[in-house]
């Protein structure tokens, strides 16, 4: 469960809680930094079409959100700096565009949100040695990328998954080892042991319940804006296992795995609502241009 997130009035908001609309359900506020909200907009949107958007209309996505101006323009400046976006101006309107690098990563980060299937595993694990991990700080980097790519910790500076990532060596330079390998035992018992396929099932039940009552008796009129905010909402809070679930095969997961439910409820929900949600975003870039 998401708990909203306080702020002093006399601050901009980088982190909203966003009201779904015209719902009054338990779990009915999501707290979205700014951030992450323009990850959103670009991954979501933009990928697949300009991949680019005026500081106006970002502005204006965000602001449906909850989310003040300033914190929006802070997180796109970040952003910048960071090697994400990069400043185009275009017919005049000063804006930003997803460099390489963030169109790579919002592609792949794409493909497993909105994954249909779990790809066939041929029984062995992909076992990633990283050498010189260096100090903590460095440590927790490899950690939090070697859990986003879905790799659980084995030992100091092993990790191991069911099938090797793509992203491996983009993530981590040349500064690692790799094998692939069978291991004795019950594969289920031994995925058990190496994460928290509980906490994970738990975490899929509530998403699944909330988003039904998100979209419980939701309006046939409803406006693109409003499409838009609850298709916003909805992906952002899916958008979270990519750090929670490693997306393991079939054959090592419980049976009756609640994470098929809940991922087949997104795809539907995510693409009922993706047409109202793309004419919002369309209207917000030509009205930043102009063109309204």
């Amino acid at each position: 469960m998401v708990n909203e997130l306080q702020r002093s009035p006399d601050r901009p908001r980088s982190v909203a809680t966003a009201p779904i609309p015209r719902l009054d359900r338990p779990w009915q506020h999501v707290a979205m930094l700014a951030r992450s909200a323009v990850f959103d907009i670009y991954g979501d949107h933009l990928l697949s079409s300009t991949k680019w958007a005026p500081v106006a209309a970002l502005v204006q996505l965000t602001g449906v959100i909850d989310i003040a101006p300033a914190a929006t323009r802070t997180a796109i400046s970040r952003m910048a700096r960071e090697g994400w976006l990069t400043a185009q101006t275009r017919d005049g309107a000063r804006g930003y565009a997803m460099t390489p690098r963030a169109a790579q990563r919002l592609a792949t980060a794409g493909q497993r949100i909105y994954a249909d299937h779990t790809p066939e595993w041929d029984g062995r694990w992909h076992i990633v040695v990283v050498e010189h991990s260096g100090d903590r700080s460095a440590r927790a980097r490899v950690r939090a990328s070697m859990e986003y790519l879905g790799y659980a910790r084995l030992a100091v500076d092993t990790w191991i998954a069911p099938r090797a990532s793509d992203d491996l060596a983009g993530t981590l330079g040349p500064g690692y080892r790799e094998f692939h390998s069978e291991l004795s035992g019950d594969p289920r018992q031994f995925a058990s042991s190496m994460w928290d396929l509980e906490q994970i099932a738990d975490a899929h039940r509530q998403y699944d319940r909330w988003l039904t009552e998100l979209v419980q008796g939701f309006p046939d009129d409803a406006s693109d804006e409003e499409r838009y905010l609850t298709r916003t909402l909805a992906v952002h809070e899916w958008r979270k296992f990519l750090f929670r679930d490693p997306g393991l095969p079939p054959e090592v997961l419980p049976d009756a795995w609640p994470g098929t439910v809940a991922s087949e409820r997104f795809r539907d929900v995510a693409a009922r609502l993706r047409p109202g949600a793309s004419a919002y975003v369309e209207s917000c870039i030509r009205t930043a241009l102009g063109r309204a």
